[in-house]
């Protein structure tokens, strides 16, 4: 048997991927821009397995079993093996997949362009392919594409029909900007009420404002964002977060019917968020919102202490300060914050528990093969070491 480990970061995305002008290649209607986070805190992890004895391929999701029939997978799993080594021995031996996320799955956290880059890299591994890899993985779920590198990285929609210069390219790795911290207040990790798949189709073919945003807004924006981040301008990389986040869901409330993400948590955030910059008299946090209403926050080391101060301030928590609190550690989860700061956000205070957790991580590498075998989460029969039985 060859067995391969491998896990991938999630990316989340500054400038904003929504809409598709072709459905089966998986081809964006504009260019997107996202951070690479690191895989210490947040990431995919999967095992593939091929086997002469094997009598089916078989792929099992955070240790239930399912259906590895689907056209996404199948157009992965088809995509590279056009670009596999035909002469392995194991190439035409069925394999068993496992793959788990150490995050909610579905919840507006990008797990699927985490699994699909994971997948999609292990199956690179597993058939020793060199080169480009980011439009197979595109094929999985867009996004995926960008996780398949490090730092800061752009996906290029292309202009080709087929999709062949649809491809991601690192902008800058993750060492350009070290100071560069994410906070990730998770407001909701249930499943979200509507997928970014069908939410993306129904704004096609319904939003006139994505259209516009698409061929007037995004262009001039890459350019922009691009710059802030070569030239490490904090506050305009800031800026042009948290407003390309905000027509995104401007676009999804111009939908028709709406695809509502935020909650009133989420937009009591970026409220929170925009007083706290205005005391300061600068940019100093930037917001951004995925398909759901966990925010992702954007801020400089020097400032996370009081930042994190703040939010317990405003977002009072019982939770145990081991379980709530995850990632990189907070040094200082003591500190008040300051009398005047207090009295200029005390009528944004929340009642308790309106967080579940708190997550700090930074920039990070993109995927890696694990060499250490424990590491594998299938064992030596090719079944989960960990697995969720299904009552019927």
């Amino acid at each position: 048997m060859k067995v391969v480990t491998c896990i991938a970061p999630v990316n989340i995305a500054v400038i904003k991927y929504w809409g598709k002008r072709n459905e089966e290649l998986i081809l964006p209607i504009n260019d997107s821009i996202s951070t690479t986070l690191d895989t210490e805190q947040m990431c995919a992890k999967t095992t593939i397995m091929a086997n002469p004895n094997f009598k089916e391929n078989k792929f099992w999701l955070n240790g239930k079993e399912e259906n590895c029939d689907n056209i996404r997978m199948q157009s992965c799993l088809k995509e590279i093996r056009k670009k596999a080594n035909k002469n392995l021995k194991w190439f035409d031996w069925k394999i068993h997949i496992c793959s788990e996320n150490n995050f909610p799955t579905a919840a507006g956290l990008a797990s699927s362009a985490a699994g699909y880059a994971c997948l999609v890299f292990t199956l690179a591994k597993l058939y020793e392919i060199d080169g480009e890899i980011s439009d197979v993985a595109r094929r999985g779920s867009g996004s995926a594409c960008r996780s398949i590198y490090g730092g800061w990285v752009r996906w290029h929609m292309g202009e080709n029909e087929f999709g062949f210069d649809s491809i991601a390219k690192e902008i800058v790795p993750k060492s350009h900007w070290p100071e560069i911290r994410v906070i990730i207040l998770v407001v909701n990790d249930s499943r979200k009420k509507y997928s970014s798949t069908s939410g993306m189709k129904t704004s096609v073919k319904t939003s006139s404002l994505l259209q516009y945003r698409a061929e007037s807004i995004v262009p001039k924006r890459i350019n922009e964002m691009i710059d802030a981040i070569k030239s490490k301008n904090f506050e305009k990389f800031a800026e042009i977060t948290m407003k390309d986040s905000n027509q995104f869901h401007a676009t999804c409330l111009d939908t028709y019917p709406p695809c509502v993400y935020m909650n009133d948590v989420s937009h009591s955030i970026c409220s929170l968020v925009h007083s706290y910059n205005e005391i300061k008299k600068s940019i100093e946090v930037g917001y951004t919102f995925d398909a759901g209403p966990n925010a992702c926050l954007y801020t400089l080391e020097k400032n996370v202490s009081e930042v994190i101060s703040l939010i317990n301030y405003v977002y009072p928590s019982s939770t145990p300060k081991e379980e709530y609190f995850r990632g990189i550690p907070f040094e200082d989860l003591s500190q008040n914050i300051s009398e005047d700061l207090q009295g200029k956000v005390m009528n944004q205070r929340m009642e308790m528990d309106q967080l579940k957790y708190i997550i700090q991580t930074k920039v990070g590498s993109g995927p890696k093969m694990l060499e250490d075998e424990s590491e594998h989460l299938l064992n030596e029969m090719g079944n989960p070491k960990v697995l969720i039985k299904t009552i019927i």
